[in-house]
């Protein structure tokens, strides 16, 4: 994945479906899209959380596209940085991180303060906040669940960006605010064990595990980089 910056240019290359939607790499954000739809036939998939094994894969630059992807559709979408250590989200949209979800939290804001309209219609972002000492606490109160059962309300589609799986508990948390989880994992650099054993984390809160999202996958007949999407509960037999 591109590096993390606040460069023009590096966040055109990180949100290609919003300056390149006709690349092959948007066109496999909405066929990620499309999956997810189909795989809410028995249940409404409305909160979708995405996350990774660890570091430095891409689940933040995932959760943007497809963000993007969902707004592209007529949704109205919010995408919720609770990666309270380290948040990227407000970099990668040029939003302002000094009121967000800590403060909601911590009930020093209220909702409309604290999410912005990025530059992409139909698409908000409700930025970290202040980074906070306690924040697996602030993520499993009662305030957060109320917080995304309201937001649940005014929202067609809520994509929650957490830390990683096997680096913290935060995402196992969050998880069960969650309609599905999409576990990001980089071929290129995590073994299947590690990938793996992210998964059994993930299942051992029953979280439901809509797909793995392979990045950095290299196509054999193009050499270029692209995105696949394994779909079904058992992801790592594909």
């Amino acid at each position: 994945m591109p590096q993390l910056s606040t460069n023009r240019n590096s966040v055109k290359r990180m949100l290609v479906t919003a300056f390149n939607p006709r690349s092959p790499v948007s066109e496999a954000y909405r066929t990620l899209r499309t999956n997810i739809s189909f795989s809410s036939v028995d249940s409404e998939i409305k909160t979708i959380l995405v996350t990774s094994a660890g570091p430095g894969e891409g689940k933040s630059t995932t959760i943007s596209n497809l963000g993007v992807a969902y707004a592209q559709a007529g949704q109205k979408v919010l995408l919720i940085d609770s990666d309270l250590r380290k948040p990227v989200l407000h970099r990668i949209f040029h939003v302002s991180n000094k009121i967000g979800l800590t403060d909601i939290l911590t009930n020093n804001a209220e909702i409309g303060q604290a999410v912005r309209q990025t530059f992409v219609p139909d698409l908000h972002l409700l930025p970290s906040g202040p980074i906070t000492p306690n924040p697996s606490e602030l993520l499993g109160s009662r305030k957060m669940a109320a917080l995304v059962e309201e937001l649940r309300g005014k929202y067609d589609m809520i994509l929650i960006d957490t830390p990683p799986v096997l680096a913290l508990t935060d995402a196992q948390i969050v998880s069960s605010l969650s309609d599905g989880v999409l576990l990001v994992i980089d071929s290129g650099k995590v073994r299947q064990q590690i990938a793996l054993r992210a998964k059994a984390n993930l299942e051992q809160v029953n979280a439901r595990i809509l797909g793995v999202i392979l990045n950095n996958v290299i196509h054999k007949e193009s050499e270029h980089y692209y995105y696949s999407y394994y779909y079904g509960s058992h992801p790592e037999r594909d």
